[in-house]
């Protein structure tokens, strides 16, 4: 949710513009501040700024976005395996229109990955299927000392500049030089699939390419109940795999909510009542995710990314807030972005994040609405590390 000052808005931020009331309720009756997810030193990835939110020391456990995904489809992964992210994209001559191939259904991804497992796939190069167009490549024996560009922080830029390098000399060329030939290999394969060919008869952006990137190992990451008490049994609620991937290293259970896409159209409402259910039936800790603003800040989609954020103080913050009464333990709530994504940028960055934390009995402070801002002058002020988390659990 959180973006940048937009001059069509009146130089409001796109939190400040939107009608939020809940959100604002929340602010107005809680404590507020800015948090940074991501550390000094490392790219503003999603898998960094949410384990960053759970308390996560980045320097300890951070290997890339792969083998969060990895386990969140339920890949086992040995101790040489580097598994990464694979997108399919979409390229349009020497630019890589966008990183998403606009609207891929999870059946058609699987169509595209199955297929490329049988042509590029071998004892040491493994394909697996994720969602939509979030897929993962497993390399055996693959090195993870490489510089790998997310796409979705090259729209409409030359693709052949940002083709995976190995991070130094002598470590890394190996594997580098494998995966810009099944780069190279997949786009001789995708271009003339019947799947692509009929998505290109119906005006839509083809899946034209593979694009590896967020590779490392499996992780070393404490349950969160090893290193909280007050969580013996908490769950994660999201319509992406990377989540999923940190829930259950996190040690939460995985919820799936029919619907729930990743995109503005994600049933709200769903995980809403998702997440009640978990509450009433025992649940100490539940994080819900919402990938919506994100995607259209990648998109640009101003008009969007607005509707997205109303949408999630209506079709989520509302009736959640409307359900508190029905659930037997006080219970509080921690609202806030991952990282922006502005929209005039269209892809991640490390600017502070606005937060708020309410619970019965908290001394609210003097901000009235939740935005980037209005958190500026909150109690909190500037949290970093494990402070966040930490202050949440004392609610």
């Amino acid at each position: 949710m959180a973006d940048w000052a937009v001059p069509q808005l009146g130089n409001k931020t796109l939190l400040e513009y939107a009608a939020t009331p809940h959100m604002d309720w929340l602010a107005r009756h809680g404590r507020n501040g800015l948090l940074k997810t991501i550390p000094d030193g490392f790219h503003p990835g999603s898998e960094v700024a949410n384990s960053s939110i759970l308390g996560y020391d980045q320097h300890i456990v951070y290997e890339g976005r792969g083998p969060l995904e990895a386990a969140s489809i339920g890949v086992e992964l040995d101790a040489d395996d580097l598994a990464m992210r694979c997108n399919l994209v979409c390229l349009e001559g020497d630019l890589l229109k966008n990183h998403s191939c606009g609207r891929l259904e999870t059946e058609e991804g699987d169509v595209l990955i199955r297929f490329l497992q049988e042509k590029l796939g071998s004892d040491r190069i493994h394909f697996y299927t994720g969602v939509q167009y979030r897929h993962l490549l497993v390399i055996k024996g693959g090195n993870k000392q490489l510089n790998c560009t997310p796409p979705h922080d090259i729209p409409l830029q030359p693709w052949r500049n940002s083709l995976p390098l190995a991070s130094s000399e002598g470590e890394g060329s190996e594997t580098a030089q494998l995966l810009c030939e099944l780069i190279l290999k997949s786009q001789e394969l995708l271009k003339n699939h019947p799947l692509n060919i009929e998505r290109q008869k119906r005006g839509m952006d083809p899946a034209n390419s593979i694009w590896p990137w967020g590779g490392g190992y499996r992780p070393k990451m404490v349950p969160l109940t090893t290193t909280y008490p007050q969580i013996r049994k908490g769950s994660v609620i999201t319509a992406v795999d990377l989540i999923r991937g940190i829930g259950k290293y996190a040690g939460l259970r995985v919820i799936d909510v029919e619907g729930a896409t990743g995109l503005w159209d994600t049933n709200y409402e769903g995980k809403a009542q998702a997440a009640i259910r978990a509450l009433r039936e025992g649940d100490d800790f539940v994080y819900v995710h919402v990938e919506a603003s994100d995607e259209a800040g990648h998109d640009g989609d101003l008009e969007l990314k607005l509707k997205t954020i109303e949408n999630l103080d209506n079709r989520l913050v509302r009736p959640i807030l409307e359900a508190l009464p029905t659930i037997d333990e006080p219970v509080a709530i921690a609202l806030l972005p991952d990282h922006p994504t502005p929209v005039s940028h269209r892809t991640h960055t490390a600017e502070p994040v606005p937060f708020c934390i309410c619970y019965p009995g908290i001394e609210p402070d003097s901000v009235q609405t939740f935005s980037e801002v209005a958190a500026k002058q909150g109690a909190y002020g500037c949290l970093e590390g494990d402070a966040f988390i930490r202050e949440f659990m004392r609610g």
